[in-house]
């Protein structure tokens, strides 16, 4: 079975903690957001989503952006958006708050993707889950979690290793490095 891919950053937070948006923050020269689609353009997805709240003033006119089922319920509104949104067999969501993250681990990822399985780091018992690849079926799980008020990423995450519907990617060493996500400017520096 060929297995296609969408991939999608994740744009929605209110970015409480920073008091700006994290999307504009400048990171080597560069705003996030665009460093961070430059690394999902660099996978050649089939398609590339920008999942939101709203439609972000700086979203590129070839983008096409994915708004959150209202009323917004965090992180998971958008996964589930975005994987109703989809039409290839897996969707790899990225946060715009990873900027340590790179091309090369995402295509690693994505090699370890399996044909109606995907793939989510794990650290001490903690799941990436906006920086992992989602089988495009896990949609009835996301919106059956969404329906029950069961918001928890890590809770869908739970359920789809039980289904086998996902497997785990042991984050070790240095790989650590590309999921430490920035809350303040100061993580920037």
């Amino acid at each position: 079975m060929s297995m296609t891919l969408t991939a999608v950053l994740f744009v929605g937070g209110e970015s409480r903690r920073m008091g700006a948006d994290k999307a504009t923050l400048m990171t080597a020269g560069v705003p996030l957001w665009s460093r961070q689609l430059e690394l999902l353009r660099n996978l050649e997805p089939n398609k590339l989503l920008i999942s939101a709240r709203s439609r972000p003033a700086w979203t590129p006119a070839d983008i096409e952006v994915v708004l959150d089922e209202p009323p917004s319920q965090g992180p998971l509104s958008g996964l589930t958006a975005a994987l109703r949104h989809s039409r290839t067999t897996h969707l790899l969501a990225l946060a715009i708050d990873l900027p340590q993250m790179t091309t090369a681990h995402l295509l690693e990822l994505w090699r370890l993707a399996r044909p109606e399985v995907g793939v989510i780091p794990e650290s001490d018992g903690y799941y990436e889950p906006l920086a992992a690849i989602y089988p495009t079926i896990a949609v009835s799980m996301a919106e059956s979690a969404l329906a029950n008020g069961c918001l928890s990423l890590q809770s869908l995450v739970e359920n789809l290793l039980n289904r086998n519907s996902v497997r785990t990617y042991q984050i070790a060493g240095d790989g650590q490095r590309f999921y430490r996500n920035v809350n303040s400017r100061d993580d920037l520096e």
